[in-house]
């Protein structure tokens, strides 16, 4: 009986781990505004399985992925075992999980990555929120290079208020998990004129709030990062993804 089902897939030539493949891959992407590569690959041994929507692994490997809100990654990896999922909705293009479940994750984000991601809307807005000796603060040109010893340097123009010549600001730092939930500016060091280092300071406390993973996440999903490292001009996140139901489009504020 249950090769009969599985032989009158509407797919011609697939079987149903291809299928499902098929559709988790096409609803993934459509969380995103742009991937360059994505492929998602699940496994079934026997293949009837499926039918009780029950399967051995799942596999998740992205390139050059644009999210809606601006932010890019470099490379994203998930990786899953034991996935319980409603056969029966995957005909009509849904995935839908019957329990929460857990993936091992790798994330990379490249030093172009960085620098695009920060000068986005989404970013850009958020800082913006910050007040610095009650006036309003502008940050344009934000610039992030990678040193030779594997630190980060971030540079911009600060304006506040009005009529008022931009402060450089000039900033070095390491990065590191804190929590599990959070990434942290840390061993942070400060170039430039007295003003601009103590705005630079505010700016670090700031972003140090503002770089919860929380506020990155697609809807559905609760990402921990156990360990990163920073090298050959990327920042590689490793940790684990809770994912609760699989994600829509979250909405950016």
């Amino acid at each position: 009986m249950a090769s009969i089902v599985l032989s009158s897939l509407p797919f011609p030539n697939q079987s149903g781990d291809q299928l499902v493949s098929k559709v988790v891959t096409g609803a993934i992407a459509a969380l995103f505004k742009r991937t360059g590569k994505l492929e998602a690959t699940v496994r079934a041994e026997p293949v009837t399985k499926l039918l009780q929507g029950s399967l051995d692994s799942f596999d998740l490997i992205g390139h050059d992925l644009l999210m809606y809100n601006g932010l890019q990654i470099k490379a994203m990896e998930m990786y899953l075992q034991a996935v319980s999922i409603d056969f029966g909705a995957i005909f009509q293009g849904q995935v839908k999980l019957k329990q929460p479940t857990t993936a091992n994750m790798r994330v990379v984000l490249s030093e172009e990555d960085l620098a695009k991601s920060f000068n986005t809307p989404f970013i850009i807005e958020k800082l913006e929120k910050l007040e610095y000796n009650q006036e309003k603060l502008k940050l344009q040109n934000i610039s992030i290079i990678f040193t030779p010893d594997n630190a980060l340097q971030i540079t911009a123009q600060a304006i506040l208020g009005e009529n008022k010549p931009p402060l450089e600001l000039d900033i070095t730092a390491q990065l590191a998990a804190y929590e599990r939930k959070k990434i942290h500016f840390t061993q942070v060091t400060y170039q430039g004129e007295a003003e601009a280092i103590e705005l630079s300071k505010t700016v670090v406390e700031y972003i140090n709030n503002l770089l919860d993973l929380e506020k990155f996440a697609l809807d559905g999903i609760e990402l921990k990062v156990d360990r990163l490292r920073l090298q050959n001009k990327q920042i590689i996140f490793y940790g684990m993804a809770q994912i609760n139901h699989f994600p829509q489009r979250k909405k950016t504020n």
